[in-house]
């Protein structure tokens, strides 16, 4: 994967701030996907032949999707274990994912919760973590914040899912960084354990998630985050995503409403990718 796409583009407001552009790394396996992909594709590598890659997620799974074009890339056999029924029509990303070359096995929500709970293995299969959650996924995570220079931002800030990401920024940030973190899941303050499990023993920079910006939990929508992204397309040209990246340009607008950053912060977002999740809305929502 090459990172000369990336950029750092300014978001306007009373706080500077600055946004990583993960989600120019790739057209279909952008933001943080690859990174959490990268080194779990390695050591599947490194450990069968053939490869066979076995990973879980919805119907709407951005790490379904990429994991199925990542694959298709690296000539290896992949299986996505789908939560719920099949449905009658299949939508966009289950349609992308079987286009390029991804099995799918639908279960039922209960027999989903015992796989990704610890309960699956497959014989010749490399499993991959929902969301891409493991060590090797934080580890590719921890690349992030060396493809431009950050050095100079006190904050950053990422939406928070599994919160793979967050940890690897966490583990790779400088000491007078503050990592802030907005989970997208309403009643999700198990992540603090889940995120503390894949950091670095010793010392690390100060870090928190804030849980009041999910909107509702998880691919909840409101006119209001509809207007929002539309709003900031218009002003900055940077489109974000209805799941992730566009709840967390508004909690970042609204903290900077709030005054919650010191006059000298500089505040860098990460755009994590995962735009073909707005895929899910009816044509014309968004001016995007």
């Amino acid at each position: 994967m090459h990172y000369s796409n990336t950029t750092l583009s300014p978001i306007p407001g009373p706080v500077t701030a600055a946004m990583l552009r993960l989600d120019l790394l790739h057209p279909e396996v952008s933001g943080n996907k690859w990174f959490k992909l990268k080194y779990n594709l390695a050591a599947a590598a490194a450990a069968l032949s053939p490869v066979h890659i076995v990973t879980f997620g919805g119907a709407y799974s951005n790490h379904i999707a990429a994991t199925a074009v990542a694959c298709k890339e690296a000539g290896y056999r992949c299986t996505g274990i789908i939560r719920g029924e099949r449905p009658p029509v299949p939508g966009h990303t289950l349609q992308q994912a079987q286009a390029h070359g991804m099995m799918l096995e639908y279960v039922s929500r209960e027999t989903y919760k015992t796989y990704t709970q610890g309960g699956f293995q497959r014989e010749g299969a490399w499993v991959i973590p929902e969301g891409g959650h493991n060590s090797y996924g934080a580890s590719g995570c921890e690349e992030i914040l060396s493809i431009l220079p950050t050095a100079d931002f006190t904050h950053i800030m990422c939406a928070v899912g599994t919160g793979t990401t967050l940890a690897g920024l966490i583990n790779s940030a400088l000491p007078h960084q503050q990592i802030i973190g907005i989970p997208v899941l309403k009643g999700a303050q198990y992540l603090e354990n889940e995120i503390t499990k894949l950091l670095h023993p010793g010392a690390r920079p100060s870090w928190q998630l804030l849980h009041n910006f999910h909107g509702g939990g998880y691919a909840k929508t409101s006119p209001a985050l509809i207007d929002f992204i539309n709003t900031f397309y218009k002003e900055t040209g940077i489109p974000t995503d209805i799941i992730y990246t566009g709840k967390l340009v508004m909690a970042f607008h609204e903290l900077s409403r709030q005054r919650y950053f010191p006059d000298t912060s500089k505040v860098l977002l990460i755009h994590t990718g995962g735009l073909q999740g707005n895929l899910s809305l009816p044509s014309g929502v968004l001016s995007l």
